[in-house]
């Protein structure tokens, strides 16, 4: 079978960082997922688990597509990546990988290709593995810490009940936005992402 795309939600394995700030890919991921699962024209299908990777299949607007959750902890993604688009013979531009982003606040985002990886390792070693920065990123606002010291411990910290309240929201709109890209293209999926904005609850810490 032809695969149009690789989407690929960056985080890291275990329980431990399930809930992090850095897991938000690996959130969206599992949200598209359990989307994909309930509705029978999507075709979910579990594809194989390597050391290095989970990867599924789907059909998203009638478009075949591989969702991947590499298991090789985030520096080292773009192992897994060249693997399966190895594997599959997909394109670094038909690659979609979703991340989180310290220069976005909470409860926005970004889709764009290309451009630069702002310290992310993650994004780093998929640009040095697929030798090309030109694959699509949809980039989830996390915020950033008030001293640039605190971003390694930041990134690892769970979210509040509040902020995941949030991240739940941010990876519901990327199934959605993911569906408009394949239904009607960039423009309309970059202008949904880019205006979307979660509802909030302010009781929530």
């Amino acid at each position: 079978m032809d695969y149009k795309a690789l989407i690929v939600g960056l985080g890291n394995p275990g329980p431990e960082y399930a809930l992090t700030r850095h897991n938000i890919g690996f959130i969206a991921v599992d949200a598209l997922e359990e989307t994909a699962s309930s509705r029978k024209s999507m075709r979910h299908k579990k594809l194989e688990l390597s050391g290095d990777y989970e990867l599924f299949s789907a059909a998203i607007a009638g478009s075949n597509v591989l969702i991947a959750k590499p298991l090789t902890y985030m520096n080292l993604s773009g192992k897994a990546v060249a693997a399966i688009c190895g594997k599959f013979s997909i394109p670094v531009g038909s690659v979609i990988v979703i991340h989180d982003e310290l220069d976005l606040p909470a409860g926005k985002m970004k889709f764009k290709k290309g451009g630069g990886n702002n310290g992310h390792r993650g994004l780093e070693s998929i640009q040095q593995s697929m030798g090309s920065p030109d694959f699509f990123r949809v980039r989830i606002g996390i915020g950033r810490p008030e001293f640039s010291s605190q971003v390694k411990d930041y990134v690892l910290e769970e979210f509040s009940p509040g902020e995941l309240n949030i991240a739940k929201q941010m990876a519901a709109a990327v199934t959605k936005g993911l569906d408009l890209y394949f239904r009607r293209g960039q423009g309309t999926a970059t202008q949904f992402m880019h205006t979307f904005a979660p509802e909030t609850n302010e009781k929530q810490p």
